[in-house]
């Protein structure tokens, strides 16, 4: 459908210069052994899992599967691994869904990019409502 690795390589590079590991595996559910491989074998800083899981329930189940062992991975790790899933099901047509893969991949490759070396960038947006390829969410006012 879309080459999410090539939209994040692209990213990342526009922004930072900075050595890239890139790997593809079969299916969502083998990003996190792969993303801890990354981490401990090639020494990476951050990792991108990067996935787009089908829009039936089995889909979705392999999904949520694959989450938690993103979470466990990075827990075992003490690393992020920034999970940009984009589930097909996510959006009406195939060109909407197109322009959000693009956009949410572009704004995670920026959010991985701050972690590692501007992460005063993500303290500022603390609270702001950030949906990474969707709409931005508007601040709760607080009555103090």
């Amino acid at each position: 459908m879309v080459d999410m690795g090539r939209i994040a390589v692209d990213e990342i590079k526009k922004n930072v210069a900075c050595d890239i590991v890139r790997r593809t595996v079969p299916g969502v559910k083998d990003i996190p052994v792969e993303c801890k491989k990354l981490i401990e074998e090639e020494k990476c800083d951050i990792v991108m899992a990067l996935g787009m899981p089908g829009k039936e329930t089995i889909d979705k189940q392999c999904a949520h599967e694959a989450s938690t062992g993103i979470i466990i991975a990075q827990l075992m790790t003490n690393t992020h691994i920034i999970e940009v899933f984009v589930h097909e099901d996510e959006v009406a047509s195939l060109k909407e869904l197109a322009k959000l893969v693009e956009k949410r991949t572009r704004e995670h490759a920026l959010n991985a990019i701050d972690i590692i070396l501007y992460p005063q960038r993500l303290s500022k947006m603390a609270g702001t409502g950030q949906r990474q390829g969707g709409e931005d969410r508007s601040m709760i006012k607080q009555n103090r």
